[in-house]
């Protein structure tokens, strides 16, 4: 069955509020159980999303452990909601974290990081296909910043499901995936 990107939205998002915390957190820690397969051990500066807890969204905090424990730079960032654009910056022990009005929890200041210095980013999505097309909140934070990113820096959606067959909507300025994670597998585009 091929569904467009609103059907896709409605339809993981049902999927995702049936999860129970236990549910989350075991197949959160699956998620970044698989990564430490993937070739990206050796670069430096990873971004990660910090999970919107109310949208039950893959908990980055397995993850954020697996990079400190390898002593990655870890960005994080901050939304502007008026020009739909993400400030990034290096997250450290003295980092202050506040939930903004969406509920996504954000870093207030720190020292910034621009776009093209990060080599590896971790997607947040709802849904995605077998070709890496990802389907997010479409509001068009994530396919921006990815588009400000060098060409070679790796982009990894972690999801909870498995793959669509195909997203029927995808537009030309839609960023694709090289790697998808779920608790299952790894999908490689």
């Amino acid at each position: 069955m091929t569904m467009n990107k609103k059907e896709l939205r409605l339809h993981y998002k049902n999927l995702r509020k049936q999860l129970s915390e236990e549910e989350i957190e075991e197949k959160s820690l699956a998620v970044a159980n698989n990564l430490i397969q993937l070739p990206i051990w050796d670069k430096t500066y990873f971004h990660v999303f910090l999970p919107i807890v109310e949208h039950k969204e893959v908990d980055t905090e397995f993850v954020l452990h697996l990079l400190s424990g390898k002593d990655k730079e870890i960005v994080i960032s901050k939304s502007d909601f008026e020009t739909r654009t993400m400030t990034h910056f290096l997250l450290t022990d003295n980092t202050k974290i506040k939930k903004n009005e969406f509920n996504i929890p954000e870093p207030v200041n720190g020292l910034q990081v621009q776009s093209s210095n990060i080599d590896v980013v971790f997607v947040p999505l709802l849904a995605f296909d077998i070709h890496g097309n990802r389907v997010g909140y479409g509001k068009g934070f994530y396919d921006k910043f990815l588009s400000e990113c060098r060409p070679e820096t790796i982009k990894i959606g972690l999801s909870f499901f498995e793959a669509e067959n195909e997203i029927v909507d995808v537009f030309e300025s839609d960023v694709k995936l090289d790697y998808c994670v779920t608790p299952e597998k790894i999908y490689t585009f």
